[in-house]
């Protein structure tokens, strides 16, 4: 029987720069840090640590794993670049992960995942035996009121069941494990509302076809 496939799962889309390497269940390495800002220049440094730790060569990955958000769009366009600059090198495929999909991956009958979109509002979706049964909403953390259990990536003022990041990445890199025999799209940023600021004059990472 062959040997699981090696995923390395990365994300920037929120506050932190975050990488995991993965083989079936098993993590063999992670490293999640918390920064606002940075996470171009500490991306691939961070990834080189972790493969480090895990025993691991880019060579022997099988896949990339990626966050497309939702999220800070600076930053998901940061990691859904490199992701797909790194696959493209390796000549491994790149599969793009949301957050939300990541949180309720494993779970068991009706859960809505949650993430903080700011402005004191939430990003919402919700799911069935880990399976979206529904698109992604974006609503006023005081409007929101759920009948089936809540996750959570992030300390929320609501009642909710908290799942951190390096599980979030963990569970990613499975789910990009099931999608490596199918044709699968390039990651995409997963872009769900404009950005509160205007957009930088300095050209974007471009995100190659």
């Amino acid at each position: 029987m062959p040997p699981d496939p090696i995923i390395l799962a990365f994300d920037t889309a929120a506050a932190h720069c975050a990488a995991v390497v993965v083989q079936g269940d098993k993590t063999l390495a992670a490293q999640v840090e918390d920064m606002s800002k940075g996470q171009a220049e500490r991306l691939f440094p961070l990834i080189e640590d972790v493969l480090a730790k895990a025993g691991v060569a880019l060579s022997d990955l099988c896949a990339i794993s990626v966050g497309t958000g939702p999220g800070n769009f600076t930053g998901i366009r940061i990691s859904v670049s490199a992701a797909r600059g790194l696959a493209l090198s390796l000549r491994i495929p790149a599969i793009g992960v949301s957050r939300l999909e990541a949180m309720a991956f494993g779970t068991s009958g009706a859960q809505t995942a949650i993430i903080d979109a700011r402005q004191n509002r939430i990003y919402a979706q919700t799911f069935q035996n880990g399976t979206s049964v529904s698109d992604i909403a974006i609503i006023e953390q005081a409007d929101y009121s759920a009948d089936q259990p809540t996750l959570c990536d992030a300390p929320i003022a609501l009642p909710a069941t908290m799942i951190t990041t390096q599980i979030c990445l963990a569970n990613a890199a499975q789910i990009a494990a099931t999608r490596m025999t199918t044709d699968q799209p390039k990651p995409a940023p997963l872009y769900v509302r404009a950005p509160d600021a205007a957009l930088p004059s300095d050209p974007p990472p471009v995100i190659l076809p």
